[in-house]
This record gives C-alpha cells, sequence and structure tokens, in this order.
C-alpha cells in the first residue's frame, strides 16, 4: 500500500500543480486582458485631450475671425474720421477737437484689442501688406518704396484686414 499510497500523492501533486499552472495562465491572460484595456483607456484618454484643445483652438480662431469681420466693417468709419480729421486740422475749432478725441477713442480701443494700422513711409513695398495704385520713377536703384500712403491698411492680430493702398517710388 505504500505504493500505491505514493501513486495517490504523486496524482495529487500533479494535479495541484496542474491546477496551479492553469491559475497562473489564467492570472497572465488577466493581467494581458487588464494592459491591453489600460492601453485602451489612455488612447482613449489622449484622444479625448487632443480632441479638447483641437475644439478650443477652433472656436478661438472662430471668435478672432469674428471679431475682425466686425472691425473690418468698421474700417470706412475710421476712413471717414481720417478725412474728418484731417480736414479740421487747419483750424482750431471744438468740432476739430472733438473728432480727434472721437477717433483716437475708437482707435485706441481697437489697437487694445489687435488692431494695427499700416501706414509707414519709406518702407519697402511689400504686396502682402501694401496694395500700390501708383508709381513714381525713383533716382537711384534702392528697390521698391512706398512713397505715399493713399489709405491706410489694417492688421487684425497679425493678420492682414485690408492692404494700404500705396503710391510706390523705384
Amino acid at each position: 500500500m505504500d505504493e500505491d499510497a505514493t501513486n495517490e500523492a504523486v496524482e495529487a501533486a500533479e494535479e495541484i500543480v496542474a491546477e496551479a499552472n492553469e491559475a497562473v495562465d489564467e492570472r497572465s491572460d488577466a493581467e494581458r486582458e487588464r494592459d491591453e484595456y489600460l492601453e485602451a483607456l489612455q488612447r482613449l484618454q489622449a484622444d479625448f485631450e487632443n480632441y479638447r484643445k483641437r475644439v478650443a483652438r477652433q472656436a478661438d480662431d472662430a471668435a478672432t475671425r469674428a471679431a475682425g469681420d466686425l472691425v473690418a466693417k468698421l474700417l470706412p468709419v475710421l476712413d471717414a474720421f481720417d478725412l474728418a480729421v484731417a480736414h479740421f486740422t487747419q483750424s482750431d475749432s471744438d468740432e476739430g477737437l472733438a473728432l480727434g478725441q472721437s477717433r483716437a477713442l475708437i482707435v485706441d480701443t481697437l489697437t487694445k484689442e489687435g488692431l494695427e494700422r499700416i501706414d509707414e513711409v519709406g518702407v519697402a513695398f511689400d504686396p502682402t501688406v501694401h496694395d500700390a495704385v501708383a508709381h513714381v520713377e525713383a533716382d537711384d536703384e534702392a528697390g521698391q518704396v512706398v512713397d505715399e500712403i493713399l489709405r491706410a491698411g489694417y492688421r487684425w492680430k497679425g493678420a492682414v484686414l485690408r492692404p494700404a493702398m500705396v503710391r510706390v517710388k523705384g
């Protein structure tokens, strides 16, 4: 019986080892599945974070474009103020002072929000910023230079809303 008892003990031990191996395999499978789910969750979380940033950026861009469209519609008002102020600079009338102050108030407010005036004379001609409507010959070969601003141009937060209408020399 010792041999039978030994065989039974060996078989029981083999069964325990087989069950232990099976449990280890199940645990390995569960850990592998857990790791796959964790990786999928991390990818999903990264995708969502990228989506959130993209949507926020698109909303900011849309708001900037909408504000730029409104400012572009106000440019004729600024042009009218410029003409009126130029007309009244010859006299020290109260109307001229009031127009100058009103223009300055509008321009200061828009400048704080991102409006830039394009009205520099003597700078190199840049077709992305300037619209040449007249040309004057120059004595030297220095290249094309803005000689006179006929109508100011404007940028809104770095983007050209309206190019400056200029006379080019050179």
